[in-house]
């Protein structure tokens, strides 16, 4: 950006502050202001004058601009980690410029990382292999963060994998996937990620039953199909899932949902929703066509009320067996044990989400037009004094939906997400009003009970929303960003694919006051759901590895790491390990030559180890392209089983020498 027009800009939002405070007669309503009607801007430069009249910009648009405009050289003061949907990755994006700053590679190879491309992300990926087969694409949907204490901690984020079952690791030392396990028992995780208050574990619910291992008919739907709650094992000090300490739940087969665990005096619970409690199968009766009526015929499905504290002893006492090699917490000892508990819950529910103060929990149903609120003590009364209204099918208790009960809140048609800020305040979606209702927690905010306070009308079918820190212990309700499904005449028309629309909302201010400042189209996969953090608590993100030679798979240095003037090659048979530095602007050796048949692993170091200064390698026709950070140490391999003269190059425009930044590899007869 031109400094001319950086003034401009500057001019602009300034001038819109002081237009709004002018003590001039407005040309509109205080109402017609916020939603950007009428009015006039005043007080600017003849040039910005003219520019805000050339586009039309009222009071309000301005405002607006001045509260996202992120100067060049300042820093968002939160980062909201995005789902990317069928693109497979996470995207971090700064709040409140709304500017994408990484993609973070996780379950589908991306080039310009050279993940997938090296020895070590090739591994990683082929440790998501499902049934013995690498599947190279994720439908990421629920990034969770850790937290302590019920707080982001900002040190790691956990991602799922709805269509095959998968849970990635990112460490936000440096950002890259670390770990994919793969559940053997279900496909199908809508509802994972989440993590309990201390990160001890990963929450995965899968979205369908299915028959745990081979193929059942489906008349044998209700005998031979069952759910899955599965509580994976996270070792903090490691960095990864302990897949030996993890174990699941065998559930009826409902399809379960998102859930969100207990915290303060709530912790040690989880709640998740379920849906299709009707058992529909498609072959129910004569006539029966289509999943989306026979799933929500009933008017009540069952929230589950999991005692994972209590399932966690159960495990380690040994109660458990193995499927497909993994333990499983069987139905009759989750039963006898006390583990799982119903509460009814509104027809088709899909939010999920416990109060700050860990005293209630929030439903959402898609289709009734009010959120319903449970009082988390009375639950626990009832589970503890046994006061039940019956068992479902299967012998599950069945608490009252009464005795629970808190409140009932018309916020408007379709609700499906809800999050919280820091004023006694909660945000519920709304999918077929396109809205955000703003309504008052009663336990929060006394004065006005429970009750809607606003609708702000967003653009075109939300789903999730994110507020600042909005599920955790401490919200701070600055901000709200609602994940929009549509974006039909928003954007310049791209073709019939249109792009993804995330809309930033200015909560801070009590009332109805929480207006739309920005539109952002996302052309790169749809973001799910997402969570905010302040950028404060992103303190122990690398801005360069510790040390020379570092291995990111292993955050450790690599036994492989090449200083200067220790490059060389080595053969053993037909094996060549190539020992090779980058640096600003050339690779040490330049030329290898090898024999046809030869295995070749050249171990690359990036010796400039100094901010930013990445180097890339770019081989064809081998399916090779690498991303050195500062100080890395990568390896790949090839088969060198063709012959001829290959040119190798820097993918990362280094230096004024980029283009020198070269080498030959000669594979011989």
């Amino acid at each position: 950006m031109s400094t001319k027009k950086a003034k401009v800009l500057a001019s602009l939002a300034v001038a819109g502050v002081l237009a709004l405070t002018a003590c001039s007669k407005p040309t509109a309503t205080p109402a017609q202001e916020a939603k950007g009607g009428g009015g006039s801007v005043t007080g600017l430069s003849a040039e910005a004058e003219a520019i805000a009249k050339e586009r039309g910009l009222k009071p309000a648009d301005v405002t607006a601009a001045l509260k996202t405009y992120t100067p060049s050289g300042k820093k968002d003061e939160a980062i909201m980690f995005s789902s990317s949907g069928h693109a497979g990755q996470v995207f971090a994006i700064g709040v409140p410029s709304m500017r994408i700053l990484r993609s973070i590679a996780v379950f589908t190879p991306e080039s310009w990382q050279g993940y997938g491309y090296n020895d070590e992300t090739r591994k990683l990926l082929k440790s998501g292999s499902v049934d013995g087969e690498m599947v190279t694409w994720g439908d990421t949907h629920h990034p969770n963060l850790s937290e302590t204490k019920g707080e982001y901690d900002g040190e790691f984020l956990f991602i799922n994998d709805k269509v095959h079952g998968r849970i990635g690791v990112i460490d936000l030392k440096d950002w890259e996937t670390k770990q994919i396990v793969h559940n053997p028992l279900n496909f199908g995780d809508h509802g994972g990620s989440f993590v309990t208050p201390n990160t001890d574990y990963v929450i995965e619910g899968s979205q369908f039953a299915i028959p745990y291992i081979g193929q059942e008919d489906m008349k044998d739907y209700k005998d031979k199909y069952r759910g899955l709650i599965t509580l994976w094992k996270f070792d903090r000090a490691k960095g990864r899932i302990d897949q030996s300490q993890s174990f699941s739940l065998e559930l009826p087969p409902y399809w379960q949902d998102l859930c969100d665990a207990g915290k303060g005096p709530s912790e040690g619970l989880l709640f998740c929703n379920s849906i299709n409690t009707e058992m529909f199968t498609g072959y129910n009766k004569k006539g029966d066509a289509h999943w989306e009526g026979g799933t929500s015929a009933k008017d009540r499905d069952y929230m589950h009320v999991i005692d994972w504290k209590k399932a966690e002893a159960v495990f380690k006492a040994g109660k458990f067996e193995k499927i497909k090699d993994f333990p499983v917490i069987s139905m009759d000892t989750v039963i006898s044990e006390g583990l799982l508990h119903f509460v009814p819950e509104p027809k088709s529910p899909h939010g999920n989400d416990v109060t700050p103060k860990g005293t209630h929990v929030v439903i959402g149903g898609k289709l009734v037009p009010t959120t319903t609120v449970y009082n988390i003590a009375k639950i626990k009364d009832a589970i503890a004094n046994k006061k039940f209204e019956g068992k479902d099918p299967f012998g599950i208790p069945i608490i009252k939906f009464e005795d629970v009960l808190e409140a009932t809140v018309e916020v408007g048609l379709g609700p499906l997400h809800t999050q919280f800020d820091d004023k006694g305040y909660a945000y519920t979606s709304l999918f077929l009003d396109s809205a955000i209702a703003r309504w008052s927690l009663g336990s929060e905010r006394p004065q006005d009970g429970w009750k809607l306070i606003h609708q702000e009308p967003i653009q075109y079918n939300v789903g999730h929303l994110s507020v600042y820190g909005g599920d955790t212990v401490k919200p701070n309700g600055k901000y709200l960003v609602s994940l929009n499904k549509w974006s039909l005449d928003r954007f310049t028309n791209t073709g019939p694919l249109y792009p993804q629309n995330l809309q930033l909302l200015d909560i801070a201010k009590e009332g109805e006051e929480m207006p739309v400042i920005y539109d952002m189209a996302m052309g790169i996969g749809e973001p799910h759901y997402a969570q905010m953090i302040s950028t404060e608590k992103l303190t122990k993100s690398w801005q360069i590895y510790p040390q020379l030679g570092w291995n990111p798979e292993t955050q450790k240095p690599s036994e492989h790491v090449t200083k200067a003037g220790e490059e060389r090659v080595e053969r053993n048979g037909n094996k060549v390990d190539v020992y090779m530095t980058a640096v600003r602007s050339h690779f040490t050796p330049e030329n290898i030559e090898v024999k046809k048949g030869d295995i070749v692993t050249f171990h690359v170091t990036n010796i400039d180890y100094t901010k930013d200064a990445l180097h890339g390698f770019g081989l064809p026709p081998f399916n090779v392209t690498l991303s050195m950070e500062p100080g890395e140490t990568t390896e790949f391999t090839i088969n060198a089983d063709k012959v001829g003269t290959f040119p190798w190059y820097c993918t990362e425009f280094c230096s004024a020498l980029h283009m020198e930044m070269m080498g030959y590899l000669q594979i011989k007869e």
